[in-house]
């Protein structure tokens, strides 16, 4: 594991949860427009490297709306 990153994560991001494989998956959440709300997303494996990043948006009944897969590959917003 390295040490650095995961102390440089945890600064970053609010919250995180510890996964199967050792890894986690760092969050934290951003008031929007309207009573809406977004919710960015980090999953580390155990040493730390980043293996997913992505974002999930929230309308004011906290339903999700919309998913935007940014790490690896950058899809773009997708409504749900």
């Amino acid at each position: 594991m390295n040490l650095k990153k995961r102390t440089e994560n945890e600064k970053e991001f609010d919250a995180w949860e510890e996964i199967k494989d050792g890894g986690r998956i760092y969050f934290f959440k951003i008031a929007g427009k309207y009573g809406w709300k977004s919710k960015y997303l980090k999953e580390v494996d155990g040493s730390e490297n980043t293996v997913r990043f992505w974002q999930e948006i929230f309308d004011e009944n906290n339903m999700l709306r919309e998913f935007h897969n940014k790490y690896p590959f950058d899809e773009g917003h997708k409504k749900i």
